[in-house]
C-alpha cells in the first residue's frame, strides 16, 4: 500500500477533473441530470492551487491518530455533508423525511448540509485540515469511489465498527461488498450505486436495438452519431470489456488496446463526441442515436420520451459508487454508524431510492419499494436482479503513477 500520495497532479489529471466538474459525474445533481444547470465548479484557479499544494507528503496516519474522543453519547447530533438532491424531501422541500424519522427514534439531530458539489471541490477544502490532524466540523461525507479510496489511503478515515452496523452488514447487496479499495467494506458503505449501460434512441436508430459496444463503434447505420463519456473508466472500462477484458484485472496493454479501439472510432467519425452529462439532451432530440449513459440518466430521460430505451451489454457493463465515510476526528462516530444503519433497513432505503432514482446497494427492498412505486421496484437500473448484478464489474484502483499515464492517454483520445 502507497504510504503518501505525489505532491502534484498532472495536466492531464486535471483536464479530467475539470471534465468532471463540468459536465462529467462531479457535475451530477445526483437525483436528475436534465436538472443539472446550476452546480458549483472548482474554477480553474481553484484547480491550479489543488495541483500546487497537492497532498501533503505526510505518512498515512494511523487508525489511532484517526480516531478521537467520541462525544455521541453525551452529544445527540451528527454532521453530515451530502451531494445536492441526494436525500428524499417533503413536498413542500422543506424537510427530509427519513431524517425527521431517524431523529424521532433515536433523539440524534441531524445537521445535513448539500455542501458537496464536486468530489475534487469538496476534497479541496477539507484537506488542509485533514492533512494537519484536525477534524472537519463534520460526522459523515458521502463521496465517489475514487476520492473514498484516497481518503482511506491516506489513513483519513475511520474505521466502521461492525457491532454498530448489523442492518448494513446483513443487507449490503454482493455487488457492493467488496471493492478493491475497501474490501470488506472495513470504512465504507455505499450511499448508492451508479452504472453505465448503452442507451439509445430507438426513433433514431429506426427501432434497432443498440447493445453492444462492438456495435456502438463499427455499425455503419450508426456514423457520426454515436457518442462515448468523457469519464475514462467509464468508456475505457466499456471497451475492455467488450474485447473480452477484466476492468478489475487489466493490463497496461489491455488499456492501451482499448484506446486504440477508440482511436478508431474517432478516426473514421464512427464516435460523434466525448460527452459529459449534455448528452442527454442531444439523446432525447435524436441527435445522437446511441451512446454510454448514466442509469440514473436513462430513468430520468423515458419519463419524458418513450423513446429512449437502454441495453446491458453480454459482456456486462461498469459500475461505481457513492459512499458513505466517517473522517478522521470526527466528534460523533457512534451516532453517524447509526445513520448509516438506518439507511440499510429496506422501508428507509425504499424511501431514499424512490426519490434519487439510482441503483439502491440494500438487500430486499423492493416490497417496500413496490408500496411506493411498483414501477420503480420492478426497475433493474435501481433494484438490480440476479442476471444485471452478474454484469457488474468496477474499473480496478489505479495507482499514482497509472492514473497519470491513462490520463494523459485518455485525454489525447478525446482531444481534452
Amino acid at each position: 500500500m502507497e504510504q503518501f500520495e505525489p505532491d502534484r497532479l498532472s495536466a492531464a489529471q486535471l483536464a479530467a477533473m475539470r471534465r468532471s466538474i463540468t459536465g462529467g459525474r462531479g457535475a451530477l445533481t445526483r437525483r436528475s441530470l436534465l436538472r443539472a444547470s446550476g452546480v458549483g465548479a472548482l474554477t480553474l484557479g481553484g484547480l491550479a492551487s489543488l495541483s500546487a499544494c497537492g497532498i501533503p507528503p505526510a505518512k498515512r496516519a494511523g487508525e489511532a491518530s484517526a480516531a478521537s474522543e467520541d462525544r455521541s453519547d453525551q452529544e445527540k447530533e451528527i454532521d453530515f455533508s451530502n451531494w445536492t438532491e441526494y436525500m428524499d424531501t417533503s413536498e413542500d422541500e422543506k424537510t427530509h423525511p427519513t431524517l425527521d424519522e431517524f431523529t424521532q427514534r433515536t433523539g440524534i439531530k441531524v445537521k445535513y448540509a448539500e455542501d458537496i458539489n464536486d468530489n475534487v471541490e469538496f476534497f479541496g477544502k477539507v484537506r488542509p485540515q485533514l492533512a494537519a490532524g484536525q477534524g472537519t466540523g463534520r460526522d459523515l461525507i458521502v463521496v465517489t469511489d475514487w476520492l473514498a479510496a484516497r481518503i482511506i489511503r491516506l489513513g483519513w478515515a475511520q474505521k466502521l465498527d461492525p457491532s454498530h452496523l448489523p442492518h448494513a452488514y446483513a443487507n449490503l447487496i454482493p455487488q457492493f461488498r467488496n471493492p478493491d479499495w475497501d474490501p470488506g467494506r472495513a470504512y465504507s458503505y455505499p450511499w448508492t450505486g451508479i452504472d453505465t449501460v448503452i442507451a439509445y434512441n430507438a426513433k433514431a436508430t429506426d427501432g434497432k436495438k443498440v447493445d453492444s459496444v462492438t456495435q456502438l463503434l463499427d455499425d455503419p447505420s450508426l456514423k457520426g452519431r454515436v457518442g462515448f463519456l468523457t469519464e475514462m473508466r467509464d468508456s475505457v472500462g466499456m471497451t475492455l470489456l467488450d474485447q473480452g477484458k477484466d476492468p478489475a484485472n487489466f493490463t497496461t496493454a489491455d488499456f492501451d488496446s482499448a484506446i486504440g479501439r477508440l482511436q478508431k472510432g474517432v478516426d473514421t467519425q464512427q464516435i460523434r463526441r466525448f460527452t459529459g452529462n449534455d448528452y442527454t439532451a442531444d439523446l432525447d432530440k435524436g441527435d445522437l442515436a446511441a451512446c454510454l449513459a448514466w442509469a440514473g440518466d436513462v430513468i430520468q430521460l423515458q419519463a419524458g420520451n418513450p423513446d429512449i430505451k437502454y441495453a446491458i451489454p453480454a459482456p456486462g457493463y461498469i459500475t461505481s459508487s457513492d459512499n458513505l465515510l466517517v473522517p478522521a476526528h470526527a466528534r460523533h462516530k457512534a451516532n453517524a454508524e447509526k445513520l448509516i444503519d438506518f439507511y440499510y433497513e429496506p422501508p428507509i432505503a425504499a424511501q431514499l431510492a424512490a426519490f434519487i432514482s439510482y441503483v439502491c446497494p440494500v438487500e430486499g427492498v423492493k416490497e417496500d419499494l413496490a408500496k411506493i412505486d411498483p414501477a420503480l421496484a420492478d426497475n433493474p437500473l435501481i433494484i438490480p436482479d440476479k442476471a444485471m448484478a452478474a454484469k457488474a464489474h468496477a474499473f480496478r484502483s489505479l495507482s499514482s503513477e497509472e492514473e497519470t499515464a491513462y490520463e494523459e492517454k485518455f485525454a489525447k483520445l478525446i482531444g481534452a
